[in-house]
C-alpha cells in the first residue's frame, strides 16, 4: 500500500476530518490541487519539475530553506529507481514532509502533578491570543479541569476586560492586572488565587511586544521567575500564538520569541483564513518547537490538537488519485 493510501486510510478514521478539511481548503487549493496540475506536463523529477515545485511549497509559505531540502531529499529518493511516475513522486515528497517534521521528536505538553498547571501564552497583538486563551479554557473544562484566567497582558488597551468578559461567558474566574502596570504582578495574583482554590489550569495572557526586544526579553524573564516562585517548575509551558496568515512574518516573529524566552509550543491560529498551510512545516523545521494547536475556525471547537497526518492528507487530498 502506497504511503498516500495509508494517509488515506488514517485519515478517515478521525473523529475531526471533517473539521481539518474545512480548515485546510484555502491551503488545500495553493498546494495540493496545483500539484495535482503538475501530472499532465510530468516527465519525470527533473529540474523542470523540481522547479515548479519549489515555487508551489514557496506559494505555501514552506520558506526556502525547507523547501530546497524538500525537493533535494525528492531527487535523491527518486535517483534510486530507473524510473517514477508522477503518482509515485506525490507518495514520496508527502512522506518526505513528514520525515521533516519528525525529526526532532515532538515533547508532550507538561502539566503539573502537584499543583496548578501554568501556561503562559505569548504573541503579538492580533494574533489571537486572548481568543486562543477562551478556546483552551473551553477544552479544558469539557475535560472536567478546572481553570483560572491571568489578564497579564497590561499594555494592549481593552485586552484585560476582553479576557475578563470570556471569563464571564465560559465560568472562569479571571485575575487582572493593572492597566499599564507591571503584567508580572498579575502573575503572582494569579498564582496565588489558583493554589488557594485548587485550580488545575492557569492560562495567562501576557503582552508581546516586539518593537523593543530587550525590553521584551526583561518582561518574559521576570514573568518566568515570579510564576517559578510561586508554584514549582512554572511555567510548565510557554506557546507562542502566531497569525497563521500572515506566513513568513508569523516566522520571524518566532525567532524574535525564541531569543527571548523559551517556547515549548506553537499555536497557530487562522489557519482557516489562509492559504500558506506550510508555515507549519517551516516552522518546525527552522525552530524545532512543535505546533500542538491550530486554530480552523471561529467556534470554540475549531481550536484543534495539530495532527500530523490529518494535516498533511488535507493538505494534499486528491493525489492518491494521481497515476
Amino acid at each position: 500500500m502506497s504511503f498516500l493510501s495509508k494517509l488515506k486510510e488514517k485519515f478517515t478514521k478521525k473523529e475531526d476530518k471533517a473539521v481539518y478539511l474545512s480548515g485546510f481548503q484555502k491551503s488545500r487549493q495553493t498546494f495540493g490541487d496545483q500539484l495535482n496540475q503538475m501530472k499532465y506536463t510530468f516527465h519525470g523529477v527533473d529540474d523542470d519539475f523540481l522547479e515548479q515545485l519549489t515555487i508551489i511549497l514557496l506559494e505555501s509559505d514552506v520558506g526556502i530553506e525547507t523547501a530546497d531540502e524538500i525537493c533535494e531529499r525528492l531527487r535523491k529518493k527518486c535517483e534510486e529507481y530507473p524510473s517514477v511516475t508522477f503518482h509515485w513522486a506525490m507518495n514520496f515528497l508527502i512522506e518526505i514532509m513528514k520525515q521533516i517534521y519528525e525529526e526532532v521528536p515532538d515533547a508532550p505538553i507538561v502539566y503539573n502533578e502537584n499543583g496548578p498547571t501554568v501556561i503562559l501564552l505569548e504573541g503579538v497583538n492580533g494574533s489571537g491570543k486572548t481568543t486562543s486563551a477562551a478556546k483552551l479554557a473551553h477544552m479544558y473544562k469539557f475535560y472536567d479541569k478546572r481553570v483560572v484566567f491571568v489578564a497579564a497582558d497590561t499594555f494592549r488597551a481593552g485586552a484585560i476586560e476582553q479576557l475578563a468578559k470570556w471569563g464571564e461567558r465560559l465560568n472562569v474566574p479571571c485575575i487582572k492586572g493593572r492597566e499599564n502596570g507591571d503584567p508580572s504582578a498579575a502573575i503572582v495574583d494569579g498564582c496565588r488565587f489558583a493554589k488557594e482554590k485548587g485550580a488545575d489550569i492557569v492560562l495567562c495572557d501576557t503582552a508581546g511586544r516586539l518593537q523593543n526586544k530587550s525590553m521584551l526579553m526583561n518582561e518574559l524573564s521576570k514573568m518566568n521567575r515570579v510564576a517559578a516562585k510561586e508554584i514549582e517548575g512554572a511555567p510548565h509551558n510557554t506557546w507562542l500564538v502566531l497569525d497563521a496568515t500572515t506566513g513568513q512574518n508569523g516566522l520571524s516573529q518566532a525567532e524574535v520569541f525564541a531569543q527571548s524566552t523559551k517556547l515549548t509550543g506553537i499555536i497557530l491560529t487562522k489557519m482557516d483564513g489562509t492559504a500558506k498551510g506550510g508555515i507549519v512545516l517551516a516552522i518546525k523545521n527552522k525552530l524545532h518547537v512543535p505546533v500542538y494547536f491550530i486554530g480552523l475556525g471561529e467556534q470554540p471547537q475549531d481550536l484543534r490538537p495539530f495532527d500530523l497526518d490529518s494535516y498533511l492528507y488535507s493538505i494534499s487530498e486528491g493525489l492518491e488519485y494521481g497515476e
